[in-house]
Formats: C-alpha cells, structure tokens, sequence
C-alpha cells in the first residue's frame, strides 16, 4: 500500500481579524474547575486559546469573536461566557 501525505496547517491567531467593539460576550475561565484537557483550544475556530499542557490556558481577547465553543465544548463547564463589560 502506497503511503499518502495529507497538507496539515493550522490556523494563523485570528484569522478573522481584530474583533473591535462589536463582541456582547467573553469567554471567562475558571482555572480552579479546568482539567487541562485541552479541548477549548482544539475547537476554538479563531485559534486564540494558547495552551500547553501542565500550562494555564490563556485567551487573546484582541482577537476572540465571543462565539461560545469553548465554553459550549468544555466538559466541565470551567469557561462560561460573561457580558463584555464584566461579569
């Protein structure tokens, strides 16, 4: 069987743009419930979850539209998504 290479890339952070003003909600983490599984980083469509494993997760706030897969995604519920101006 002839082995075949698939391109493999990844996502450049913020692919859609800076986010502007525009966002209502804001991931917020709560880094005493998160299992450092990385899961929010793996669906996050914009890539603005840095993560590492052993490493708190960190989120680009200049870049992150406010969609709520990460939080949505997360299996025990340590993102949930505050009002922009604050929980």
């Amino acid at each position: 069987m002839e082995s075949v290479l698939v391109p493999v890339s990844r996502p450049d952070v913020g692919s859609g743009g800076l986010t502007g003003t525009w966002r209502t909600l804001r991931p917020v983490v709560h880094l005493d419930k998160c299992i450092d599984c990385g899961i929010c980083w793996l669906y996050c469509p914009e890539s603005v979850i840095d993560w590492e494993r052993g490493q708190k997760i960190k989120i680009d706030y200049n870049y992150c539209k406010g969609c709520g897969i990460c939080a949505h995604e997360c299996p025990v519920k340590a993102i949930e998504m505050a009002p922009e101006g604050g929980l």
